[in-house]
């Protein structure tokens, strides 16, 4: 059953698509390790109405913080945001915040999807916008904001090559004229490439940029429009990829494909590979399929929809392709099923201790379609020889409060020059930012 259908299931009633876990049977935690190199993968359970258990958005009381790892401190860099998603340092050390949101599908197969989307925070009015913010006096807390860039179109990730900005629409790569210290752009964008786009069912919308460091090429991601393919691979053609072109647009191809949702974008600093997170596939129970961050190998295959994890076939898609799944690339490390996998920051600064250098910092935005929470956090990924080298640990938690109300959620994570990871919350509003403490 495709999940257009699911979906049109979930229509005949609200109250049957919230009770789903109730009825759907599950994998135990306990048989299940979905984290690290070589995860263990349980047999499917093909859901016929998603598992759901949706954490409502309440955000932070005044003074509230989340959870901080032992030995680190947190504060809030800036608040008031407006569903602030990603993150850009610049050179100079102002910090560039995308925000942006989900819009609500149309049609009447999505209905269920949109209320469940909006019972978490993701459908809000979006706000199409950058902010800048700046930190005048180095105390941790930025003193000065503005609007940098306006009327955008679900804007996601940033990159500066040179004296341009550019920046990743659902639509579009845009490109603006920028001199340090600017702290807003009023000069039209000029744009470089359209990107995959349907108005009204354009499923995973975000878009990721990163640039190499000569500046010489862009790399965007791409997600799927669906789950598995739902609605043909026609309605697929150039998503579930990542993008390789050249500053100006031209050159443009498809670097590696398979990637349900990457988001995640960043370079190893040990061997210069890329790297990216994404979010694997729903309805197959509590379980499966754990999302997951890889290094990305230019003409790499990654599954999907007819595979997951290497050649785990997906036996709901068809007509099936055995010679795809044959040359499936397995992901480097599981990151745990339905976590809601986003951000991917490496550490490189200094303020940290030794233990942290090199490895991966991942901000989990959490669960709507498993039976107990997961995700809800920012962890942390050693490295060690330009691969994972243990098993991952919390920096952040306590974005669920006791009484399971999301009083944020995580997305982005970057780490400034001085060394300082930050963390992008869009349900709280909040930039935090975690430093060693003393």
């Amino acid at each position: 059953m495709t999940m257009r259908n699911v979906l049109y299931l979930g229509l005949a009633s609200a109250a049957l698509l919230f009770a789903a876990s109730c009825s759907q049977p599950q994998q135990a935690a306990a048989t299940s390790t979905t984290y690290g190199e070589n995860p263990t993968l349980v047999e499917p359970v093909p859901q016929t109405v998603p598992t759901t258990k949706t954490a409502t958005p309440v955000g932070w009381a005044e003074g509230a913080a989340p959870t901080v790892a032992q030995g680190f401190t947190v504060n809030r860099f800036a608040e008031g945001m407006t569903h602030p998603r990603w993150m850009y340092i610049l050179p100079n050390g102002d910090m560039l915040v995308s925000q942006s949101a989900t819009r609500a599908s149309a049609g009447l197969s999505n209905i269920a999807a949109n209320i469940v989307m909006k019972s978490v925070g993701a459908i809000a009015p979006s706000p199409n916008d950058i902010v800048l913010l700046r930190d005048t006096n180095g105390d941790g807390v930025a003193d000065k904001s503005s609007v940098f860039i306006a009327g955008l179109n679900q804007p996601f990730g940033m990159a500066l090559i040179g004296n341009a900005i550019y920046v990743a629409n659902t639509n579009s790569v845009m490109r603006f004229p920028y001199k340090e210290g600017d702290m807003e752009i009023k000069a039209p964008g000029e744009k470089v490439t359209d990107l995959p786009f349907k108005e009204g069912a354009n499923g995973h919308w975000t878009r990721n940029l990163l640039a190499k460091s000569d500046g010489s090429k862009l790399y965007v991601t791409v997600g799927s429009s669906s789950n598995i393919g739902d609605k043909g691979m026609e309605a697929e053609e150039g998503r579930a990829a990542i993008y390789e072109m050249n500053p100006d647009g031209s050159g443009r191809r498809i670097f590696a494909s398979g990637l349900r949702n990457p988001n995640g974008l960043a370079w190893e600093p040990k061997t210069g590979a890329l790297w990216t997170t994404v979010n694997e596939r729903d309805l197959l129970g509590d379980n499966l399929v754990p999302d997951y961050m890889t290094s990305v190998k230019d003409g790499g295959f990654y599954g999907w929809p007819y595979s997951y994890y290497g050649d785990h076939v997906d036996n709901r898609v068809q007509p099936q392709k055995p010679d795809m799944v044959a040359k499936a690339t397995k992901p480097d490390y599981a990151l745990g099923a339905h976590t809601g996998t986003l951000g991917l920051a490496f550490y490189n600064g200094s303020t940290f201790p030794a233990h942290y250098q090199g490895g991966a910092f991942i901000g989990q935005h959490g669960s709507w379609n498993r039976s107990e929470p997961a995700g809800y956090r920012v962890i942390f990924v050693p490295f060690a020889n330009g691969k994972p080298s243990g098993p991952p640990e919390e920096i952040l938690t306590g974005f669920l409060n006791a009484k399971g109300e999301a009083q944020g959620r995580p997305v982005g994570v970057a780490v400034d020059k001085a060394g300082a990871l930050y963390v992008a919350d869009d349900v709280g509003n909040v930039i935090w930012r975690v430093t060693p403490k003393g």
